[in-house]
């Protein structure tokens, strides 16, 4: 399945004998979908409907669409226009030029930009328009989700060589925390007999047993290396998935924050502690990616 990024572009622009419309929709991370609509006054009632039909295209990020739209006739809009107060700024725009001595053309043209001028009707646009602005949108989520999915294919791409990276680090844990017990066994004994020594005294095999057992269970890391496994595997399950899984990956990453820590942690050594630092780096540059994702 397809993997999307939250951060895109989509455009699209159609145009007719009646009006023009140009749609643009540009979107960043974000927990919730936050949707901030631009569009003119004359068709905010079909905010709604077109809230709807977005709805069906994404389900996370903050989103910002705007709707450039030229209308040719204006009582496609169910406006009529103030003729009026059109007469009454012609004639002293027209009298204020022959004052100056200046020709004076009206460009009728420019009234359709003075949104004053225009009244609502309170009716509903032409349902063909409204069809049809629907329809623009539609393709202009279309091309969004195109650009998210390219940017979606190269993250999963990325993370998937990270998790792959993670794995290799894992094994070098695995291979090196029982030399890390034997050493600290070896260090214990070894500093229980100079004591004994420098006292004349016995060792006892059963303390010395005792001691070692709970020093075992304090480093050993056996468990949360076995759970970081599984963590991983679960990665790239998510991943080949495809689909919603942003937050999924999100939940994951903290398990294997978690894991990690503990191992580094519990070991005491500088060989774990150096590749638990490279893991954590990795893991927060895997994060940082995730965030981006649907």
């Amino acid at each position: 399945m397809t993997i999307k990024s939250m951060t895109g572009f989509g455009r699209h622009t159609a145009r007719t004998e009646d009006w023009a419309q140009a749609w643009e929709i540009r979107s960043v991370n974000g927990r919730h979908l936050d949707l901030k609509w631009r569009i003119p006054s004359s068709v905010r009632s079909l905010e709604t409907s077109f809230e709807k039909t977005f709805r069906d295209y994404a389900t996370r990020g903050r989103i910002n669409v705007q709707l450039n739209l030229q209308v040719f006739r204006p009582e496609i809009l169910g406006v009529t226009l103030n003729t009026t107060l059109a007469s009454a700024m012609l004639d002293q725009l027209q009298g204020f030029a022959q004052e100056k001595g200046a020709d004076f053309t009206p460009d009728f043209m420019r009234l359709m930009s003075m949104s004053f001028l225009w009244e609502d009707s309170s009716s509903e646009p032409d349902p063909k328009l409204s069809d049809d602005l629907k329809q623009g949108l539609i393709k202009a989520l279309e091309d969004w989700n195109a650009a998210r999915a390219t940017e979606g294919e190269a993250m999963r791409a990325d993370l998937l060589e990270r998790v792959a990276r993670l794995r290799v680090w894992l094994t070098k844990l695995e291979e090196r925390t029982p030399q890390v017990k034997e050493t600290r066994f070896e260090t214990i004994e070894k500093r229980m007999q100079t004591v004994l020594d420098k006292y004349e005294l016995t060792l006892d095999q059963d303390r010395l047993l005792q001691e070692i057992a709970v020093i075992s269970d304090k480093i050993d890391v056996t468990e949360e290396l076995t759970r970081l496994e599984a963590h991983l595997t679960q990665l790239k399950k998510v991943l080949s998935d495809g689909g919603e899984m942003g937050k999924r990956l999100d939940f994951v990453l903290q398990e294997c924050f978690r894991e990690i820590n503990t191992c580094g942690n519990k070991a005491q050594d500088t060989e774990v502690s150096r590749i638990v630092v490279d893991f954590k780096a990795e893991l927060e540059k895997c994060r940082e990616q995730v965030q981006n994702i649907e």
